[in-house]
């Protein structure tokens, strides 16, 4: 009966609140592979979604400036950016060829999204990173985002159970304390006991430097959310607050069932 009771009571103050549940909002830029190690075409696709969830999918608008940095270059690729609809949402896709050794970091600045729920605009800068020929090199070169996860753990080539670390940077300077949230896209096969597990969070520390073991093969995201600068009218026209995220997404590998040479 107490059970029933805190149902009812957390139901009927959602109603009196007007309350929705919270979804942590990630934007993916996923890759068809975290190594090439015979260099060809990759193909990445961008969604604005929930993860662990899988959706629902938000209406993703034509990126402002998707690219890719490379040997200390930035190469725009916004034009070469196709239409590929997921759920019946807009979202993206992008194939380019890697024809050198070393780190592509690939990126994406999104346009603002609002959300009503939270009465503020999102934009994430996300990027990863596709290793052309397993080189392991250029992997810690920054692409210079507004915000930015500057990795410390080579992020390709990571097994299952490895630990990822890195640092948060806003306009290139560490972010003390910054909040981290953490989610992988699921497949499905993994349902969350409760909500508490939908969204992992960590706080870096003094440094701007946080660390977390990935506990599954997938690819995981992790975001730092951070206040930005310089409000937007909201549609409404009032002032609203801009939440700025710094996106990394890493991909683990089980070693059990790993093909060898």
């Amino acid at each position: 009966m107490s059970h029933l009771r805190s149902a009812l009571r957390f139901g009927l103050v959602g109603l009196l609140l007007g309350a929705t549940p919270a979804f942590a909002h990630f934007q993916e830029i996923i890759p068809s592979a975290d190594v090439l190690p015979e260099g060809g075409d990759v193909t990445l696709d961008l969604i604005f979604t929930h993860p662990v969830e899988r959706g629902p999918t938000m209406e993703m608008k034509k990126p402002v400036r998707v690219g890719v940095h490379a040997g200390g270059k930035t190469t725009d690729l916004t034009d070469q950016v196709k239409a590929k609809p997921v759920d019946g949402k807009s979202a993206w896709s992008l194939t380019r060829a890697i024809a050198e050794p070393g780190a592509e970091i690939f990126f994406v600045e999104p346009q603002p999204y609002w959300e009503p729920a939270e009465n503020k605009y999102i934009v994430h800068y996300a990027k990863v990173i596709v290793d052309g020929f397993a080189s392991g090199e250029g992997w810690d070169e920054l692409v210079g985002l507004p915000v930015e996860i500057q990795p410390l753990t080579r992020p390709t080539g990571l097994w299952t159970g490895n630990v990822f670390s890195g640092v948060v940077l806003k306009a290139g300077k560490p972010v003390p304390f910054a909040e981290v949230e953490v989610e992988f896209v699921n497949d499905g096969s993994v349902r969350p006991p409760n909500d508490a597990f939908v969204t992992q969070v960590i706080k870096a520390d003094a440094n701007g430097t946080f660390t977390y073991a990935m506990p599954r093969a997938g690819w995981w995201g992790f975001a730092a959310l951070l206040d930005g600068d310089a409000k937007k009218p909201a549609p409404d026209g009032k002032p609203a607050a801009v939440e700025e995220g710094a996106l990394i997404w890493v991909k683990a590998t089980d070693m059990a069932g790993a093909a060898g040479k």
